[in-house]
């Protein structure tokens, strides 16, 4: 599969206006990507946990136009009219025109809002690149007259990637594989996939719980954080040690072992920040109070016997995850010990989920 592949047809119908509305979660990586190539290739593969209740809602309407020489839309966040929001929209369009090459001849009005704040460390570009990705196929399955179901979503997968990396990772399944690993069947730098293989009943109904440490935009964002990685004299060994620990997890999530999954998630999440403290320039996205959660985690672990463990994305925020038989247990110690570190005492309860859905 190439990008050639993704090319269409010419279409067979003709569409003058209409609107559809997609909601797509978030989704958090046990194994980490951070680093890409051009055209927003990963330099290694990664594997992440689909959330359910951290998502982006996106309302795309559109109408035909006369002028079809430029790309005319605009943007609402939570009914807002955001014109910060349309440099990346248009870069996202520039990149995706030859694979949708219907969109400069409509104008698109794409209202969207998260159940999460925004620029916090919960991958709002993913939940948001992946539900603009779905509503643009929903127009394209209409033009085309014909498409399955695991076309669409393999487009939609691949368009998504091109607006945010982690987005090829929010459209389908509960786990999800982005990048090309050579045990993992059907596994692509292109697209995400559901992971295809045995997954132990441990990890079913997963529970994460999305501590708000600092709910502020971040100062380094995620595109400057993945450019940094080039020359970063230790980004080859993170590469390939990434690759070794996605197979680490692949025999973790078949045997359901609880105290290795703990080992590697948090590993990978400290591994994370230690390449961003070490690029050039180099910068700490975690506050003081993720560091005292971490340590709070670590203390009603060895006290308890708890499988409880944190991982972190590219920011303050501690996803706190742990299995669902312990979820009364843990909500407690989360409510008494570690809300206290959030700011407003704000976190997000969340399970594993099953991907995008039209609304």
């Amino acid at each position: 599969m190439t990008e050639e592949n993704f090319i269409p047809e010419p279409y067979k119908n003709t569409l003058e206006s209409g609107s559809c509305t997609y909601a797509s979660p978030s989704n958090i990586a046990l194994i980490k990507y951070w680093g890409k190539k051009e055209n927003q290739i990963p330099e290694n593969p990664s594997i992440s946990f689909t959330l359910n209740n951290c998502k982006t809602i996106t309302k795309l309407s559109f109408s035909k136009k006369q002028d079809t020489t430029h790309f005319s839309f605009d943007v609402f966040l939570a009914n807002e009219k955001k014109n910060d929001f349309k440099p990346k929209i248009e870069t996202f369009f520039k990149r995706i025109l030859v694979y949708l090459p219907f969109l400069k001849d409509y104008h698109f009005n794409i209202e969207t809002s998260n159940t999460f704040p925004h620029s916090s460390g919960i991958a709002s570009s993913a939940s948001g690149m992946s539900a603009l990705a779905l509503c643009l196929m929903h127009i394209e399955k209409a033009l085309s007259g014909s498409m399955s179901e695991s076309e669409f979503i393999q487009k939609a997968s691949f368009l998504a990637r091109l607006g945010s990396g982690s987005a090829a990772r929010s459209i389908e399944g509960d786990l999800v594989v982005w990048g090309k690993h050579d045990a993992i069947k059907g596994s692509s730098n292109l697209y995400g996939v559901k992971y295809p293989n045995a997954i132990h009943a441990n990890f079913k109904n997963y529970q994460d719980t999305i501590l708000l440490v600092d709910k502020g935009e971040k100062q380094v964002s995620s595109t400057v954080g993945h450019n940094l990685m080039h020359g970063h004299p230790f980004a080859p060994e993170r590469f390939k040690q990434a690759t070794e620990n996605l197979s680490q997890m692949m025999a973790i999530l078949k045997s359901g072992d609880l105290d290795k999954f703990i080992a590697l998630v948090e590993s990978e999440a400290l591994t994370l920040h230690a390449m961003m403290m070490t690029s050039m320039p180099y910068f700490i996205l975690m506050k003081p109070n993720t560091l005292q959660i971490i340590n709070k985690i670590w203390s009603y672990r060895k006290l308890s016997g708890s499988k409880i463990c944190f991982t972190l994305d590219a920011g303050a925020n501690v996803h706190v995850l742990y299995p669902e038989n312990e979820a009364n247990k843990v909500l407690k110690f989360i409510k008494n010990e570690l809300a206290k570190y959030c700011q407003n005492e704000n976190y997000i309860c969340d399970t594993i989920g099953m991907g995008a859905k039209m609304v």
